[in-house]
C-alpha cells in the first residue's frame, strides 16, 4: 500500500502544522511531491512556513482554525472543498497536554485538552473519511504518543487521550480494510518541539526524566511517520530505544510500573 499519488487537486491536511512535528510532516509531504493544507490556530505561522513549501514547487494553502471549536472545526472540510480541493491525506497531529494531578487541575484545561487531543481526531475522520472511501484511496495518520500504552499519573488526561488515538486509529484500519484507505498511528517519545514547555515543564525536567537515547528529532520523526504511512502501517514508534520501552510497558504489571512513573514524573514533584 503506497500513498495515494499527488494531483494538484488533492491535498494532505494537517493539523497543529505551525511548529514542532506537525510541521515537519507537511515538510516531509511537500518533500514527496504532495500539496499541503495547513491547520493551526496561528495563520502568522502557517503561512511562513507555506511560503516555504510553495518555494518547493507544491501548492501549500492555510487555514487558520481553532480545533477546539466545534462550529469552526466542522466547517473544515467545506472550507477545502471551497477551494477545489480534496482531502487525500489527513493528518490529524494538533494536540495538547495539561501537567499536574487531576485532584489539583483545572477543569477548563482539562477538557480543552480532551477535546483537541480526542474528540476533534474523532470528529475530522468522522467528516473526511466518507469521502476518501467512496474515491477508494486514502490515508490517515493520527498522532499518539508511547504514552498510549502505559499510565502516565501527572498526565493522565494526556496519556488517557493517546491510548484512545491509539485503540481508535487501530479499530479505523480494520473497518477500512479493502477500502483503498488505510489508517497509521504514530506514537512518538520524547521530541524537543516546545510541546513540554507549553505544557508546564521545562526541558531540562524533561530530559532529566527521559534519557538521552529515547530523544528522536521532529524531521526525524516526521521522516519515519511519512514512511510508514506510505507503507501502510498500523503503527510507528520512531526510535528503538522507543519501541523497546513501549513494549516493556505493556507487559509490566501496573503495581510495579505506576510508583515508577509517579515518583519520576516532573509535574508530580
Amino acid at each position: 500500500m503506497s500513498l495515494p499519488a499527488a494531483a494538484l487537486d488533492r491535498t494532505a491536511l494537517v493539523t497543529g502544522a505551525s511548529s514542532g512535528i506537525g510541521a515537519e510532516i507537511a515538510r516531509e509531504l511537500a518533500r514527496r511531491g504532495h500539496g499541503v493544507t495547513l491547520v493551526a490556530r496561528s495563520a502568522a505561522k502557517l503561512q511562513t512556513l507555506a511560503a516555504e513549501l510553495r518555494d518547493t514547487g507544491v501548492r501549500a494553502e492555510v487555514i487558520a482554525c481553532d480545533l477546539t471549536d466545534r462550529p469552526s472545526r466542522a466547517g473544515l472540510l467545506g472550507a477545502v472543498e471551497g477551494r477545489g480541493l480534496v482531502v487525500d491525506i489527513l493528518v490529524n497531529n494538533a494536540g495538547l497536554s495539561t501537567l499536574g494531578p487531576v485532584a489539583a487541575s483545572d477543569p477548563e484545561a482539562e477538557m480543552k485538552m480532551i477535546e483537541l487531543d480526542v474528540v476533534a481526531v474523532a470528529d475530522l475522520c468522522s467528516r473526511f473519511l466518507p469521502g476518501m472511501v467512496q474515491r477508494r484511496r486514502g490515508a490517515v495518520l493520527n498522532v499518539a504518543s508511547t504514552a498510549a500504552f502505559q499510565p502516565l499519573p501527572g498526565q493522565a488526561g494526556y496519556g488517557a487521550g493517546k491510548s484512545f488515538v491509539l485503540s481508535y486509529t487501530q479499530s479505523l484500519s480494520g473497518e477500512l480494510k479493502g477500502t483503498g484507505v488505510t489508517a497509521t498511528t504514530l506514537c512518538p517519545g520524547p521530541v524537543a518541539t516546545g510541546f513540554g514547555e507549553a505544557a508546564g515543564f521545562s526541558k531540562q525536567d524533561a530530559e532529566d526524566a527521559l534519557p538521552p537515547v529515547m530523544w528522536v528529532s521532529a524531521p526525524d520523526v516526521a521522516r519515519a511517520a511519512v514512511d510508514g504511512l506510505d507503507k501502510g502501517r498500523l503503527v510507528v514508534i520512531p526510535g528503538k530505544a522507543n519501541r523497546v520501552a513501549a513494549a516493556l510497558s505493556q507487559v509490566t504489571p501496573r503495581t510495579l510500573l505506576l510508583p515508577v512513573l509517579t515518583k519520576n514524573h516532573p509535574g508530580l514533584r
